[in-house]
């Protein structure tokens, strides 16, 4: 079972024993807490997806805006060294969140049935 670059390494190929459980335990970590709550969440791994993949993107917007505005917001209350710091993080949590975006489209289009087929 192959699977496209950018899946994610606590998820089980498509089609392997137990894989949408590990679709959904992975999907739960990527959201708030609480919604290990929601049944509808828990039992519908599509439903889980498509909302996983919206609270992904919204931290995404989040860390761009921070990144936007930091050196404004902080650099008359941050050391420059503090303020480089801080900009380097966001820059990687930016990278780190676009990653995830993909891991979280690729998941969904499998949950949907849609399978992986390798290029020559």
């Amino acid at each position: 079972m192959t699977v496209p670059p950018g899946w994610p390494a606590d998820v089980r190929p498509p089609g392997a024993p137990d894989w949408e459980r590990s679709a959904v335990a992975w999907l739960l970590d990527l959201c708030p807490p609480d919604y290990r709550g929601y049944p509808v969440l828990t039992r519908r791994p599509v439903a889980l997806a498509w909302v996983a993949s919206r609270h992904v993107e919204a931290a995404l917007e989040g860390a761009r805006r921070a990144l936007a505005g930091v050196r404004t917001a902080l650099s008359d209350a941050v050391e420059p060294q503090a303020l480089t710091a801080l900009v380097e993080t966001l820059e990687t949590e930016v990278a780190r969140l676009l990653g995830t975006s993909r891991a979280v489209g690729l998941v969904e289009e499998a949950l949907r049935g849609r399978r992986h087929v390798p290029r020559l």
